[in-house]
């Protein structure tokens, strides 16, 4: 087992249930593999998580922000517990060294690792809640994911990747940009797309997701770093 004593103190939280913490860490696709190694897969903690960090980041921006209208709130709110953020903060914390993973997952270290980071992540926070309660879960986030408020703000992260790339494609070279998708696979249950962003004939990024727009979503926001406009 790993000793998580480290990241422990990394966090500020000293686990009572060590299984919980350990939890937090486990894919599914390792248990394909490890079928008797006496724990379960991390998904019900994430689902946890998820609505553990939303209340806790709802409650703050409400607390910081009390001239916003639900709308803005609601879109700050996107902008600090999206994947991509939460993927960043579990790497900070050192996540990645413990996550238990398949094989074939744990080579892929592309946009399926930054989904396998942020719902270890909501994993973590569903085990702090169970274990410690929710002053414990809020002290952790905001430590962890409300300190990136200023870093939102001031890189308008809150804005629609789309509408910030228009935004610049249209200010910066007088292009609107287009959207195409490239591949598409799976069953209608578990679709997957791979979406190009275009400037006229220039193919600028390529995003992937669960659905055109997500991948949409996902192209826009590659296209804002590979053309160094975020």
């Amino acid at each position: 087992m790993s000793d998580f004593s480290k990241f422990e103190k990394e966090i500020g939280v000293t686990f009572r249930n060590k299984d919980l913490l350990r939890q937090a860490f486990v894919h599914r696709s390792y248990l394909n593999e490890n079928p008797g190694m006496g724990i379960s897969h991390n998904e019900r903690l994430e689902f946890l998580g998820d609505a553990v960090l939303e209340l806790i980041i709802t409650e703050e921006l409400y607390r910081q922000f009390p001239e916003k209208p639900e709308g803005e709130l609601t879109t700050l709110r996107a902008a600090l517990v999206n994947s991509k953020m939460l993927a960043e903060v579990a790497l900070e914390i050192g996540m990645n060294d413990f996550l238990l993973l398949s094989r074939g997952e744990a080579r892929d270290i592309g946009r399926a690792r930054q989904f396998i980071l942020a719902n270890a992540f909501e994993a973590l926070v569903g085990a702090i809640y169970l274990d410690q309660e929710y002053l414990a879960a809020k002290e952790f986030l905001l430590r962890t994911v409300a300190t990136r408020l200023p870093q939102v703000l001031a890189n308008k992260l809150y804005q629609d990747p789309k509408s910030r790339f228009q935004e610049e494609a249209q200010e910066r070279v007088g292009i609107t940009p287009s959207y195409e998708v490239i591949r598409e696979w799976g069953p209608d249950h578990d679709k997957h797309f791979v979406v190009g962003i275009y400037l006229k004939d220039e193919l600028v990024a390529e995003g992937e997701g669960p659905s055109k727009q997500a991948a949409q979503e996902e192209a826009a926001r590659l296209a804002l770093t590979a053309k160094s406009w975020d």
